[in-house]
């Protein structure tokens, strides 16, 4: 198990043990849920301002992962189930689809090319 925290000092685990023994989520299901939340802020602000009415929002994201290392995602799918008076399908359509394309800072990232920096301290001397 890992902790990892941001400059605010609020931490999450990561819990790399055997499915079973498991707590919290791993690298790999925090990354799909930081996608789903990423992209439920970026919808729910949209259809607030087109002063739409939301009752219920539930995503559920899957992932499909290479077999041979890395293990990267080859598919991602986010399944937004939406409860509104006044939202239409198109129009929950349209604003994943923004949010995923353009606004989710995570899903952008996700087509990144990322350049690593590597620094290793001794620190036992």
């Amino acid at each position: 198990m890992y902790e990892a925290s941001n400059e605010n000092g609020h931490r999450v685990t990561i819990d790399m043990r055997k499915v079973e023994d498991r707590k919290d989520q791993n690298p790999v299901e925090l990354l799909l849920s930081s996608l789903s939340a990423c992209g439920a802020v970026d919808v729910t602000l949209m259809l607030k301002k087109r002063k739409k009415t939301i009752t219920d929002f539930q995503i559920e994201t899957v992932g499909t992962r290479r077999d041979e290392t890395p293990k990267a995602f080859t598919k991602i799918n986010c399944h937004y189930r939406i409860t509104s008076p006044d939202v239409t399908i198109d129009e929950l359509n349209k604003v994943a689809k923004l949010a995923l394309e353009k606004y989710c800072s995570v899903a952008s990232s996700l087509k990144a090319q990322i350049t690593f920096s590597v620094e290793v301290n001794n620190l036992s001397l």
